[in-house]
């Protein structure tokens, strides 16, 4: 049975499904009548506490529940975590993608991966192209980021114009591309926006992003310093514009560039496929060839700026990289600053870098992809929105946006701060929360998707902490008595060669337990199992204050 919740309003429906209270895991349905599309589709990576999980999606069950109203997924730009969950949830929601050309390219790559490339329709869009949607028109309108082809959306609905600035930063100076079409944003101000949706992630920060291009000046200079080591430099693998500045760099400096880590040589290689990215002749060299040049005319770009422990600088820096390690002479350049968490790992790699004798560089040589408070403020005031919906970020970036309308002149009343699953309707005369969708965080752990859950986190969390003791028995079929055992196994809990007593006077403690419920003539195999676990987690407990988790094994002979 399909749902259709509040279908015959008219107005336009805002329902963010993630991405509200994070970075990461963007995701939001705008619906309107019979129609919703679909803005980005990011995944999140795990929180400390989610031991084993490779990765965060949406639940996006109210987009199952009105499977026939979706039509479509708009994506702003080639970011994980706005596009990272198409490949798992494409096979339940299986609807067109729209995207502009390196965006699509990176999507293509996933949807082969995991073979969805033959059952998913797929459309590129250039900039200042629409799309019709059902009830919906989507611009896209070229804006700038820490990506090439990053696009804004204007969306529109018969209840209004609804602004989506996807992830941007006003930069005029771009390193490939046009700057920001401020033009554009200007004229639908003019005609009228009925909301806009911004960046949040630096509204905490005065003052404006600098220019990407800044930052090939610091590579220039830092390359000058450097000029006979060998040079890592790590950032994300999707920065394609910083990878060109420092190919740039290396060209001039005589150096030849080698990319290694996989998601990076994806990326490179799409971007250059379509021309994103301009390499110059005999500059990339394989990580074979790297033997043939002298270590002062090496860069090596590498994945695993944030600590990632498998990527490809954490296993140089560990010594586990099956082709290259860093050394003492080798020098190390951190372009990018940690994502909010991941400080502990940048700085573990980092200690490591240092402790075998490289030179690590980690200040001025990045700048962000999002805009900081005049930049939020320019968009405003070219697009002078009725409301003002901040998005992406946690609660306090998104507070901070909420003040910086404030101070535009917009009413406390026409900002909306959502949280995941909020349903926000809109129209010319009125914004009203009007009901809450399920939403939540599916968690991906290698084949299984959403077979993970909270119970299962719990028993890992249990099993990490305290370890398990398995007690093995067995009972005789007809007569029930104690025929072998009890035998206690026990991982993680102590180490058992040293610990002979205490493992002894455990077992002795949970057969004296089975006797006396033996002798009552209980043989409910529930009963004894709960007893064997409430004398074990007795004694373990006096005896140690641990609270390992108990797993009574039965078994019957005839």
């Amino acid at each position: 049975m399909k749902k259709k919740e509040n279908n015959s309003s008219s107005g336009l429906k805002v329902i963010p499904l993630g991405g509200l209270e994070q970075i990461g895991m963007n995701i939001t349905a705008f619906e309107y009548e019979d129609s919703i599309v679909v803005v980005d589709c990011g995944l999140s990576f795990p929180a400390d506490d989610m031991l084993g999980i490779d990765l965060v999606i949406p639940d996006v069950t109210y987009l199952k529940d009105n499977l026939d109203r979706v039509k479509g997924f708009v994506i702003t730009h080639g970011h994980e975590d706005h596009i990272g969950a198409l490949p798992y949830v494409l096979r339940d929601i299986n609807v067109p993608i729209y995207a502009t050309r390196l965006t699509m390219g990176i999507i293509e790559n996933k949807l082969r991966e995991h073979n969805l490339m033959k059952g998913t329709k797929r459309k590129v869009v250039k900039f200042g192209q629409s799309i019709n949607l059902g009830k919906f028109r989507v611009e896209f309108i070229r804006t700038n980021h820490s990506i090439v082809d990053a696009a804004a959306l204007a969306i529109y609905s018969p209840a209004g114009v609804v602004v989506h600035t996807g992830d941007f930063k006003v930069d005029y100076t771009p390193v490939f591309g046009d700057a920001i079409d401020l033009q554009r944003f200007a004229e639908l101000g003019k005609k009228g926006v009925l909301a806009l949706m911004c960046d949040s992630t630096n509204a905490e920060r005065p003052g404006f992003t600098p220019s990407e291009k800044t930052v090939g000046k610091t590579f220039d200079s830092l390359f000058e310093e450097h000029r006979n080591t060998r040079i890592f430099v790590a950032t994300f693998a999707s920065n394609v514009d910083r990878v060109q500045q420092i190919i740039n760099t290396a060209y001039k400096f005589g150096k030849k560039v080698c990319v290694e880590g996989r998601s990076m040589v994806s990326i490179i290689e799409t971007a250059r496929n379509l021309e994103c990215i301009k390499i110059p002749d005999n500059t990339l060299i394989d990580i074979d060839q790297l033997k043939n040049y002298p270590d002062e005319q090496q860069v090596i770009i590498t994945t695993g700026s944030q600590g990632e422990s498998m990527a490809a600088l954490s296993r140089m820096a560990s010594s586990m990289h099956r082709k290259i390690t860093i050394g003492a002479g080798d020098t190390v350049i951190f372009s990018s600053n940690p994502i909010p968490g991941n400080e502990k790992s940048v700085t573990k790699v980092i200690n490591e870098l240092l402790r075998k004798g490289a030179d690590v560089i980690f200040q001025d040589a990045h700048v962000s992809g999002h805009a900081c408070q005049e930049e939020i403020k320019l968009i405003y005031t070219l697009v002078q929105p009725r409301y003002a919906i901040p998005v992406h970020g946690e609660y306090k970036h998104l507070k901070a946006q909420a003040k910086i309308a404030q101070n535009l002149g917009i009413d406390k009343e026409d900002i909306f701060i959502l949280s995941s699953g909020d349903v926000l309707e809109l129209d010319e005369n009125s914004a009203r929360l009007t009901g809450k969708v399920p939403t939540g965080a599916i968690l991906v752990d290698g084949l299984g998707v959403g077979d993970v859950g909270n119970v299962v986190l719990r028993d890992r969390q249990h099993l990490a902490e305290d370890g398990i003791m398995i007690v093995v028995m067995s009972l005789d079929k007809y007569s029930g008595q104690l025929v072998a055992g009890p035998d206690i196994v026990s991982r993680g809990f102590v180490y058992v060669k040293e610990s002979d007593e205490l493992i002894e006077e455990a077992r002795q403690t949970v057969d004296d337990a089975l006797q006396k419920c033996l002798d009552r003539g209980i043989t409910d195999w529930g009963k004894l199992k709960n007893t064997t676990k409430d004398a074990l987690s007795d004694y373990v407990w006096k005896k140690t204050k641990r609270r390992p988790m108990i797993l009574p094994i039965i078994m019957e002979i005839t």
